[in-house]
């Protein structure tokens, strides 16, 4: 439920609340259609967050003085308050996914927390609950590759085949299935990560059958996990070049 706030009270509402957790403020006005069509997104993504953001409402009519200092022109006008500046806005009647996301961006969502976590419960849970984020599908591969369940992990990443990371697992796990590479992969859970790119770019360079498209997806994928890695630079070209 939103939260009515004036001149009087938007000190104490929003800017001292806003340094405990985020507030989303919405200028609005009682004759505004587009108003009234956003209130119930904005309350939806409030109620779904469980007391980690809070919704403040702002009648521009009856309180002036907030709007021009916050340079309201357009209703609705919403405003995401933390530590007692504005941190985000927008104006107009978003659609609720775009609602979603700006509430999103403001407080992590399960999945986030569960991802934080970083066990492989909590990655399953958070793979379910998004499951078209492939980098909840990369953590919990990982994690399974750990306890060696080559099985588990390829399904983890299974229709997520455009992100470089998940393919380079998936790739992975073919090769060592095929017996290819597996001292560069045993290189890589080492934290040897040049040693593995090293051996995975030389059998490349020796191989002439179908596991050259693997090899070229492991490497790649070992290289997004770290694109400011001062070294990626230097083996994506003996990549190209490997490749002709």
């Amino acid at each position: 439920m939103s939260l009515p706030v004036s001149e009087e009270t938007f000190e104490v509402e929003v800017l001292q609340r806003s340094r405990q957790l985020p507030v989303v403020v919405d200028f609005w006005a009682d004759w505004c259609e587009p108003c009234k069509a956003l209130s119930p997104a904005l309350e939806k993504a409030e109620a779904a967050r469980e007391g980690k953001v809070v919704l403040a409402k702002v009648d521009v009519d009856a309180n002036p003085q907030l709007s021009s200092l916050f340079k309201v022109q357009g209703i609705p006008a919403v405003k995401a308050f933390r530590d007692g500046s504005v941190v985000d806005e927008f104006v107009g009647a978003l659609p609720p996914a775009r609602v979603e996301a700006f509430f999103g961006s403001l407080v992590p969502s399960r999945a986030d927390e569960l991802l934080a976590a970083g066990d492989e419960l909590s990655l399953r849970e958070a793979a379910e609950l998004e499951p078209r984020r492939a980098d909840l599908a990369v953590a919990l591969a990982r994690v399974r590759l750990e306890r060696g369940a080559e099985d588990e992990a390829l399904e983890a990443v299974e229709g997520h085949d455009g992100d470089f990371a998940a393919a380079g697992i998936a790739a992975r796990i073919r090769l060592a299935k095929a017996g290819v590479a597996r001292d560069a992969f045993a290189a890589l859970d080492r934290g040897e990560r040049e040693a593995a790119l090293e051996a995975l770019i030389e059998e490349l360079e020796r191989t002439q059958n179908h596991s050259r498209d693997d090899l070229r997806r492991a490497v790649v994928g070992i290289l997004s996990e770290d694109p400011a890695w001062p070294e990626a630079k230097s083996y994506r070209r003996r990549l190209s070049i490997a490749l002709g």
